[in-house]
Formats: structure tokens, sequence, C-alpha cells
């Protein structure tokens, strides 16, 4: 990929899902793409604020329609109305969305803008859920869809694993080897002793199961001579009560992205979920693996190849004992350095340059001669008038999403104030968080924004917050 005079503008949208998969994948791309393009990444994950110091390109926070935000019906057009307020913005050529199910929103933005290429970044190993039904419809709205590859893809068997029309790239990972930090620079940069064992524990907290299973696996721990325990996360439950039994020793911290620091720890506990295991067993770090049976990704397949195969060790998530059990064998040094040499086998994860280069050539490639999928996919198009069917499938797809939600509704996660909201371009992680997580809506727009923008972004919250004004308010005086 050679760069050009003007770099193209390709835009990253995530959803926010169960884990960072979708915002480490678009972190990754972005890195590949920042010398020859214009990355931008714009994500419904709150962990989107630790972004811009270390991919060092522009980010936007878009509220996910779980926030309770705005009323759920009009969610759908805020979502699209942002990402074409930030195409017109940055006059991006490409708009890439790497989540489970792409929005109506997303769609609708594709529907007002003909000649932008959207691009579906579809992870595999899907659970066998009814997400799967609507497969053929949501690929058929996309102008290409990018597969990241999966070192365990030979134990999908869900229902992607049979569809043509995906490109499948390598595994990608924000976890490269030159890059990384070794042992000592890691373990000074995570503030933990330099000299004592240490173990990165990445499991989760919340519903009462998840919690036992942090425990059940904190208990395996037990025993290990000088052990330092690290998480990201405080270890209690809802009630404040700590998880963690007596005899160990807890360290928390935050670093983004952990991948640049995992030659500090001796051994790892962490779900199976996309992104943990596409770093730690590059970064050759001894690891058990519980899964989490959440979501749509499909964790025990995952969890599985890697222990039938010898590079890590499946932990039963039903099984409380054996959790402990099988974490306990970490504490053997022979077991350790067994699961580090296997480790040294795996493929290179270089998916995310290969990503890279099929979005960079969508955004460059104008009237010349494009890559092969890409004209398969355009013929494909106008044989079967899929403009107009993109127009009709999103209405039928938009129904179908109402519907659902009103028969599964979102819970509401934190009370809002209805204050106007706030307009900011922070770019500091800490600043970020608490405007994200506060009960003031965050209306958040990239570095360096234009006053037409900001102009069209107040339209744009004006219209879905003033509704919910006046929502707010009848209630109140119906009380």
């Amino acid at each position: 990929m050679s760069p050009q005079a003007e770099k193209p503008t390709i835009i990253l949208a995530t959803s926010n899902g169960v884990g960072m998969g979708h915002l480490a994948r678009a972190s990754a791309i972005a890195l590949e793409l920042k010398d020859i393009a214009n990355p931008i990444i714009v994500s419904m994950a709150g962990g989107v604020a630790e972004v811009p110091n270390f991919v060092g390109v522009r980010c936007e926070y878009i509220p996910g329609r779980d926030r309770g935000w705005m009323p759920r019906k009009l969610w759908d057009a805020y979502l699209r109305d942002r990402l074409l307020a930030l195409i017109e913005e940055t006059d991006a050529q490409v708009l890439s969305f790497d989540g489970v199910v792409p929005y109506p929103g997303v769609i609708g933005a594709k529907l007002r803008k003909n000649d932008l290429a959207l691009v579906w970044v579809r992870r595999g190993l899907w659970q066998k859920k009814p997400q799967g039904l609507a497969l053929g419809l949501q690929s058929m709205m996309m102008d290409a869809i990018i597969e990241p590859g999966d070192f365990a893809r030979v134990y999908d068997h869900g229902p992607t694993k049979d569809r043509k029309d995906a490109v499948v790239t390598s595994a990608v990972s924000l976890y490269q080897e030159a890059t990384a930090l070794d042992r000592d620079e890691a373990r000074k940069a995570l503030g933990i002793d330099l000299d004592r064992p240490a173990v990165l524990v990445q499991l989760g907290t919340g519903d009462s199961d998840v919690n036992e299973k942090m425990t059940a696996a904190l208990k395996g721990l037990i025993g290990w001579k000088d052990l330092q325990v690290v998480l990201t996360k405080k270890p209690i439950d809802a009630n404040g009560n700590s998880l963690v039994p007596e005899g160990l020793e807890i360290k928390q911290v935050r670093y983004f992205p952990l991948a640049k620091v995992l030659h500090a720890f001796d051994a790892a506990i962490c779900a199976t979920g996309y992104n943990g295991v596409h770093e730690l067993l590059p970064a050759l770090v001894p690891t058990v693996f519980v899964s989490n049976i959440r979501g749509t990704d499909d964790q025990e397949a995952r969890a599985q190849w890697c222990h039938d195969l010898g590079y890590a060790l499946r932990a039963d998530q039903a099984d409380l004992a054996n959790i402990t059990e099988t974490v306990k064998l970490l504490q053997d040094p022979e077991e350790r350095a067994r699961l580090h040499r296997m480790c040294k086998k795996l493929p290179e994860a270089n998916g995310a340059k290969e990503a890279a280069q099929i979005l960079y050539e969508m955004a460059t490639v104008k009237h010349g001669a494009q890559p092969a999928f890409i004209v398969r996919m355009r013929l494909k198009a106008r044989n079967f008038g899929l403009s107009s069917f993109r127009q009709f499938a999103n209405a039928i797809y938009r129904q179908l999403a109402l519907v659902y939600r009103k028969f599964n509704p979102h819970i509401v996660v934190q009370i809002v104030k209805i204050d106007a909201p706030h307009f900011g371009d922070e770019t500091d992680p800490k600043t970020m968080r608490q405007l994200i997580n506060g009960d003031v809506r965050y209306e958040h727009l990239i570095s360096g924004a234009s006053e037409n923008y900001r102009r069209r972004r107040d339209e744009i919250a004006s219209a879905a917050y003033g509704t919910l004004r006046r929502v707010v308010n009848t209630q109140k005086e119906s009380l």
C-alpha cells in the first residue's frame, strides 16, 4: 500500500459488545491504516475513551440505544444522522461496522449516501441463536464483508460457517511482538513487583453466576508463593462485597491496551473472547480459559479448540470445582512451560494489515480495476436491483428489531438528567470516562470539528433529546 498525496478517510464504527473485541479490532486496523489513510473510530463502547491516546486517531463516542438517553424509536434515526454528519464533515469514502448486528441506522446511512462503501467486519464462531436467521438479509445490504480470522475457525459450527460472502483474513490482534514491552518494562508500566510471579485475571463480574466463576478461579491460585494477582476491575459483587477468597494479594490496574504489557504475566485466567485468545496466546502467556456463554460468540467452541490442540487449558464454565482445579494447574512451572512452547507454533495474527488493505482499496479505487470480490458484489447488486431491495429490506429489518425489543427490552442502566447535553471534543481518557459514565447526556465530537459540523450536531441532538423532554414533561403532568 503506497501513500497518496491526499489520504482517503475511512470510518471504523463499532457496537458496544459484551467485551472489547469490536473496539480492539477497530483499533488494530486503524493502526495499520494511519500511514496511508485518515482512519476515524466511532464507537458505542465506553472503552473508546482509551483509544485516542493509544491509537493516535480521531474518535467519537456515540451513545448506544441501551443508554436510555432518548426514546428507542428515535435512536435509529439519531445513529444514522450522526454517521451521515461525520461522513459529510470528513468526506469519508468507506464506513466499516464491526458488530454482530448491523443496526438499521448504519444501513440507513448507506441508503442516504449511495457512493459510500459499506463494509461489515463480521466475526465468525457464532452460537446457534436467532440472530443468525437474518444473516442473508443483512449480508445483502453490504458492499463487502470482512471476516477476521479465528485460530479456532475449524471448530466453527455456527450460521456464518458455510457462507461464501466474506473475505477471511488472518486473525486480528492488538498484540504485536515488535511493539510489546518486555517483562520488566511491562511490569514497571503496570506498577507491579518485578521479581514476584504475576497472574492476570479477566473474567468480569456482574450476575451471580459470573461472580461465582471469578471466586472459583481465584481459589485455584491460593498457595502460589508470593503471587500478585492483577485485575482490571474491582472484584466485588453488586452489593460491594469482595469476591476474593482469603490468602490472595490483589492489584487493580488500568492500562490500554493490555496487549502491550502481556509479557508482564507468568499466566492468565480469561474469558474465551476473540481478543483474549488472539492476544494472550500470541504473547505466549500460559492461560486457563473460562468461557462466557452470554452473547453471540461461541466461546465454548474456541476454548475447546485451544484445549484440544494444547495451546491453553479449558475450564468447564458450568462446574465451579473444575474451574478451581484447572486453575491450580497453572501453579506447576512445567505445565506453564509446556503451554508457552505450544503457543510458539501458532500462526502470526496479521489480519489487521489485511483488513486495512481491503478498506484502503475500497476507498481509493474509483473507476479503475477493482478487487475481484468487490466486482462480484457490485455486479450482483446491479443484477438484482439491490439498491431498491436495500430500502425495502431495511424497512422490514427495522420493524423486526422494534418488535423484538418490545418483548425483550434493554435494561435501563442509569438515570439521565433532563438537562442540555454536554458537547465536547475531549480526548483525555479520564475526562471521557467520566462524561460517558455520567448522568448528563454526552455529545462527543471529533477534534478539530468545523462550525458547520457543530451546528449540525446540535440539530441532531435537538431532534432526539427535545422529544425526550416533551415525553418526560407529559409524564410529570399526568402524575
